[in-house]
């Protein structure tokens, strides 16, 4: 039985299952993943890897949320590890996913959250193939989202679909980094973080007919990119989200 749930997982990840193009044969939206870690964790770098492996793709937008809590754990003589991307917003956006998908403020590391309505340990790829192709098949109502740069600077978004309101979210990340871990359970290593969430900021409501907001204030720093997420609240299902255009931190060609 695992084994059909695996072929379905990857047929569905290849675009091969009805449901992932719509009528018209238009591309279906987005699967957004986040990723809850830290540079303490031990058994994080595995999930952090294949979550670069899924920011290439382009059917998913990949997001790293960096948690406070690994901070102030002692490793034996190794000490603590300060996660230098970690902020207490992104410890409480996790407990917010974890009240709403499973019931508990309760939270581990690495999880990764399937367009806010499923989740699994982030390192078990076997098991994110079966969360993304049940959320992908789930039947609730999805947006189709849109971002334009603007003369001038900043960005507009659109978005098309009938799902009712929601909240647009604009995400700014910083596309790679690599630290050197001194202490901590993941001392000595070197590693490697994708698409690092370094700011979360409210962007405008949606209504259920749809519609478009401006960004006129979007400054990125070099190496920086940003994503847009339409969602129900700041921890209900994700109902559509699109990358931003490359280029904006003007380091693009």
């Amino acid at each position: 039985m695992k084994a059909v749930r695996f072929a379905l997982s990857g047929l569905l990840l290849a675009g091969l299952l009805p449901g992932w193009a719509n009528a018209e044969g238009a591309r279906a939206p987005v699967t957004v993943i986040e990723l809850f870690t830290s540079q303490s964790c031990y058994s994080c770098p595995p999930a952090e890897a294949y979550l670069g492996e899924l920011a290439h793709r382009d059917d998913i937008v990949a997001l790293e949320f960096h948690v406070d809590y690994w901070d102030r754990l002692n490793y034996g003589v190794h000490g603590r590890w300060k996660d230098v991307f970690s902020t207490p917003e992104m410890t409480e956006r996790q407990r917010r996913y974890n009240r709403e998908i499973r019931g508990t403020g309760s939270v581990y590391t690495p999880q990764m959250v399937v367009d806010g309505r499923a989740e699994a340990v982030g390192s078990r790829q076997g098991e994110m193939g079966d969360r993304i192709a049940e959320v992908r098949t789930d039947g609730r109502p999805r947006v189709a989202v849109e971002i334009a740069r603007v003369q001038g600077g900043g960005i507009e978004v659109s978005v098309n679909g009938a799902a009712g309101g929601g909240d647009i979210w604009l995400v700014t990340f910083i596309r790679e980094h690599t630290t050197k871990v001194l202490r901590g359970e993941n001392h000595g290593k070197s590693l490697t973080n994708h698409n690092v969430v370094r700011d979360v900021r409210h962007a405008g409501t949606l209504d259920g007919g749809g519609g478009s907001v401006a960004v006129s204030d979007l400054a990125l720093e070099p190496g920086q990119g940003c994503a847009v997420l339409v969602q129900d609240g700041d921890a209900g299902p994700v109902l559509g989200a699109a990358y931003c255009p490359a280029g904006l931190d003007d380091t693009a060609s």
